[in-house]
């Protein structure tokens, strides 16, 4: 976590009290920590309470008319922190703020972003930057509005083996000149760009007082080839500059394509148009085909984003190529206007495959949300002079990818960060932080295990943990501050996916984290106590709808882009009872799932699985109060309050009773009855990786079941008369897809045909309400 400390020293030098005004512009991404004003001697802080506990200062701060809610959102990148306060005559004030963010690194390099705008040029200006790192600085690169004209001169720049100091100290006289400077002194942003060495394929470990950061950037693997697919809205909105910007796009990365890349182009308004009905070789004739075909683009129509996205889908999949990276690119200006937001994302979330994602803009939250549902991130594009910068470097971070399937291990560590990735890009960077459970052990061990261009890749590191060189002194605290703010955000973005009891604890939790931290999050305010009559200000976070004002409006309509990966998905198979083709539908993992329950018998069967592998990799069924079955790849064990019974695969058959309780174990399956529920778990073999698949074979007619598998009364009826082939399923009409599924039901694992459905749709719930927070 990179800590920024604002001080700014004012003084009144008329001969009667003057307000005095504290304004900075701070990263959106950052947590302001800490806030303070010294005048007199006397210290006035703020403090970050939760925003129950902070309601009643707040709503009397609003019923006196003084400020509520300091920070606002302010441009695309930065937030407003602004307060006020009277000084007395002849007196003077020192503010001091505090905010922590965590640097990405995008295209290889971090970039620290600073804004200084005084509205007024300052005797003693100084802007004093440390940058240091542990493996080494590889290039530093000082840029920006505030790095031209005279105020040039005004920079230094020092670098050491592990450390670079930069200084902006410019006179009075310098700060009124540069290209967006004046007589209200230095108005822009300073830009300091830099990367670090990297020497270790392993990627770098640190380690300090019990919590360990893992920072993960390979590049010593070859690209993966990519198959693109670029959909072009051209319906009337996109008239004008929209349309020749989005076109110059994909001219642009029509020639960033390499030959064993292949791509599709899919043109779209109320109808939707393919170029080619497949994916081609991007050879030159081909490429320069495309860019004849792009260029001849007009504007025309409403906007059909469904049919489009579907369109796209379907040109991949009908073209798959092993140890490939696919990619549905598809930039729009606004609201689908045939279709609606849960029509396109019960699709999408249905049809594409883990490598699959897409870019449109339609209702952001319902996009942020489904982005995180999928391993995804979000992305604006500005209408502005710019703009093309933007789409480039939308296009660029995700234009070469490396690794997929992403999973990181920490034996011996606890409370991890995020540890799984659909997706690794060159340029990039995998950041993950954690408690060490025993701090007095001598070493600590990695291990990252990922897939490269259709070959499992492993990366396995041990660090001595006792290495007085991996934390300066002075930064002891570095390592669990930077555990906390990646725990709380990644604890934050995760509420929009969860419902009931577990968005309830997880949002326990990152209110704990913040008030420990006294971090300001979308779940805390800082109440600053001011001098005038015990004054109150209270400084909330914006959040995405609630801000003011935005500067700059998005390039392509009134919302934003995105991009979206789409990871792997487990593909059940429904029967339906007079039917030759059973429905099927699809569960983005890793999930936990409720699989089968029976309340009137107090059974119940869950399931987890993994972002980098098919099925599940643990199998839990609880039944009365004491009976406890869990079932892994690697072993099974069962207790009952009595009994405590371990079993291993692959052994000679072994059954064991108990209180109407059976277990049998095969060799690679086992039958697991339990009241008058029996289920089979079989055990799978693919690419080398085993995983378990349920199958329900016996049940009582009195039981209730419910839970992803309890679905039983099912049935469906083909509709007539509808282009895109329909379901009527409970007097719904639903869209659907002919589709095949590997039936892991039974050991031979055949294909089947399959009526693809959204899960929505036949369970008549989302998936978060069969989620489990534990097996």
């Amino acid at each position: 976590v990179n800590i920024y400390i604002i001080t700014s020293r004012v003084a009144n030098i008329l001969n009667e009290s003057q307000e005095i005004q504290f304004e900075v512009k701070i990263p959106k991404n950052a947590f302001i920590s800490k806030f303070r004003m010294v005048i007199e001697g006397k210290t006035y802080g703020g403090v970050v309470k939760g925003k129950e506990e902070a309601q009643q200062q707040y709503n009397q701060a609003v019923s006196r008319g003084q400020s509520a809610g300091l920070v606002k959102s302010v441009g695309r990148t930065l937030e407003d922190f602004k307060t006020s306060v009277t000084v007395a005559a002849f007196s003077k004030v020192t503010f001091e703020l505090t905010y922590e963010e965590l640097l990405k690194r995008r295209l290889g390099k971090y970039e620290l972003l600073i804004n200084a705008q005084p509205m007024q040029p300052v005797a003693d200006f100084k802007m004093d930057v440390h940058i240091q790192e542990k493996t080494g600085i590889s290039f530093l690169e000082v840029k920006g509005d505030l790095s031209t004209g005279d105020l040039a001169n005004a920079i230094k720049t020092t670098r050491a083996d592990k450390d670079a100091w930069v200084t902006f100290y410019p006179t009075r006289d310098q700060q009124t000149k540069c290209k967006s400077c004046g007589e209200n002194g230095l108005n822009g942003d300073l830009l300091v760009t830099y990367d670090v060495e990297r020497r270790n394929p392993k990627g770098e470990v640190m380690v300090s007082n019990g919590y360990f950061v893992h920072y993960f950037a390979p590049s010593d693997v070859p690209r993966i080839p990519k198959n693109v697919v670029f959909i072009i809205d051209r319906s009337g909105s996109m008239q004008g500059r929209k349309i020749d910007q989005v076109k110059k796009f994909h001219n642009d990365y029509l020639c960033d394509l390499d030959e064993d890349d292949h791509f599709g182009l899919i043109t779209f308004d109320s109808e939707v148009s393919l170029w080619k009905s497949e994916l081609l070789k991007a050879t030159e004739t081909n490429l320069e085909n495309a860019k004849s075909f792009v260029k001849e683009i007009s504007d025309r129509g409403a906007t059909d984003i469904n049919a489009a996205v579907l369109a796209g889908v379907d040109m991949i999949s009908r073209h798959p190529r092993e140890g490939t990276a696919s990619i549905l690119i598809l930039l729009t200006d606004g609201d689908p206007t045939t279709d609606t937001e849960t029509l396109i994302h019960t699709n999408t979330i249905n049809l594409m495959n883990r490598t699959t994602r897409f870019g449109y803009d339609v209702n952001f939250d319902f996009l942020t949300k489904m982005s995180l549902e999928n391993g995804g991130v979000a992305r604006r594009i500005y209408e502005d002079s710019d703009a093309d910068l933007q789409l480039h470097g939308f296009y660029d971070e995700v234009a070469v990818p490396l690794l997929t399937d992403i999973q990181l291990k920490y034996p011996g560590g606890t409370n991890l960060t995020k540890t799984s990735f659909s997706l690794y890009f060159n340029g990039s960077e995998i950041v993950v932080s954690g408690q060490i459970t025993d701090n007095s052990v001598e070493s600590f061990t990695t291990e990252v295990i990922a897939v490269s261009k259709g070959s499992n890749v492993k990366y396995q590191d041990t660090i001595m943990t006792k290495d007085p060189s991996d934390v300066p002194p002075e930064n002891e605290d570095f390592m669990q501050r930077l555990w906390a703010y990646l725990t709380v955000k990644q604890l934050l973005e995760r509420q929009v996916l969860l419902k009931g009891q577990e968005k309830e604890d997880e949002k326990k939790e990152a209110l704990k984290l913040s008030l420990k931290y006294q971090f300001v999050t979308s779940l805390t305010s800082m109440v600053v106590t001011k001098p005038q009559e015990e004054e109150v200000e209270v400084a909330e976070k914006p959040e995405e709808e609630g801000r003011e004002h935005i500067d700059d409006a998005p390039i392509l309509g009134n919302n934003h882009d995105i991009l979206i990966f789409f990871p792997k998905v487990n593909r059940f198979l429904l029967p339906v009872v007079g039917q030759s083709k059973p429905l099927c539908f699809d569960i983005p993992v890793p999930h936990r799932l409720r699989l089968l329950q029976d309340s009137a018998s107090e059974f119940s069967m869950n399931g987890e699985s993994l972002s980098e592998q098919n099925g599940f990799h643990q199998i839990a069924f609880h039944y009365k109060t004491n009976h406890h079955l869990i079932i892994s790849t690697k072993s099974i064990s069962y207790r009952n309050g009595q009994d405590n019974v371990e079993f291993l695969w692959g052994q000679e058959p072994t059954q064991y009773n108990t209180d109407s309780v059976s277990l049998v174990v095969l060799k690679s399956e086992m039958n697991v009855t339990m009241g008058n529920i029996g289920v089979i778990i079989l055990s799978h073999k693919k690419d080398g990786v085993m995983f378990l698949w349920p199958a329900i074979w016996e049940y009582s007619k009195d039981a209730n079941l419910t839970g992803v598998l309890g679905k039983a009364d099912i049935s469906y009826e083909e509709a007539e008369g509808s282009q895109t082939p329909t379901l009527k399923i409970k007097d719904k009409e639903v869209k659907t897809s002919l589709e095949t599924v590997s039936d892991y039901r039974s050991h031979s694992t055949p294909v089947r045909e399959c009526w693809l459905v959204p899960f929505q749709a036949l369970m008549e719930a989302e998936i978060s309400d069969f989620t489990v927070t534990q097996l």
